[in-house]
C-alpha cells in the first residue's frame, strides 16, 4: 500500500474555532525569540490569548478522521488537537503550549518532518491541510515529497468535511 503522510497547519484547526494567523494581524511578530524576551507582558498576553482559544477548541471530524486511518501527521500547530483525536504518530515541529518553538529558535522537529517525508517515493501521498506557504518550512516540505515523486494533495478550507472524505476514498482504493 502507498504511503500516506498529512501535513497540517493552523487552517485544519479554525474549523475548532482556533483563530488562523491571517485572522490575528500581526501575531507572526509577537512570536518570535526577540519579542518574548524583549516584551515578556506582551508575549504572555498574546500566550494567554493562545491558550484561551484552545482551551475552548474540540477537535474537529478531520482531526478525528487522521487518527481513525492512523495517518502520519506532521503539524504546524500547539493546540494538541490531533493527539487529543487520538492521533499517536504526530511530529509537532513548534512544540505545545506548554513548550512553544519561537520564530527564530531552533526547532529540531524540523529534522524528523523531513526525514519523513525524505521516505516518500512514487505513488506516495503527502496531504497538505490548512497549511498555507507563508513559512519556508510548508514551501519545502512541498517540494521535497514532489522531488521523491510523491503526489501532494492540497486541501485548504473546510478540512472537517474534505478530509474524511479523501481519507475514505484513498483507503478504498489503496485497499
Amino acid at each position: 500500500m502507498p504511503k500516506l503522510l498529512a501535513f497540517s497547519g493552523a487552517g485544519i484547526s479554525a474549523e475548532s474555532n482556533i483563530p488562523t494567523f491571517q485572522d490575528i494581524p500581526g501575531i507572526r511578530d509577537k512570536l518570535t525569540r526577540s519579542f518574548a524576551t524583549n516584551n515578556p507582558q506582551a508575549y504572555s498576553a498574546v500566550i494567554e490569548e493562545m491558550r484561551s482559544y484552545i482551551d475552548k477548541a474540540e477537535p474537529n471530524a478531520a482531526h478525528y478522521a487522521l487518527a481513525q486511518y492512523q495517518v502520519p501527521v506532521i503539524t504546524m500547530n500547539i493546540d494538541g488537537l490531533h493527539q487529543r483525536a487520538g492521533s499517536n504518530k504526530v511530529i509537532a515541529v513548534h512544540g505545545d503550549l506548554a513548550n512553544i518553538v519561537l520564530y527564530g529558535d531552533l526547532a529540531p522537529a524540523y529534522a524528523t518532518a523531513y526525514q519523513q517525508v525524505e521516505q516518500l517515493e512514487a505513488g506516495d501521498t503527502l496531504l497538505v491541510i490548512g497549511a498555507s506557504l507563508a513559512t519556508q518550512f510548508s514551501y519545502e516540505l512541498r517540494l521535497l515529497a514532489q522531488s521523491k515523486g510523491a503526489r501532494v494533495v492540497e486541501i485548504q478550507e473546510q478540512a472537517a468535511s474534505l478530509v474524511p472524505e479523501f481519507l475514505q476514498t484513498y483507503f478504498q482504493e489503496n485497499e
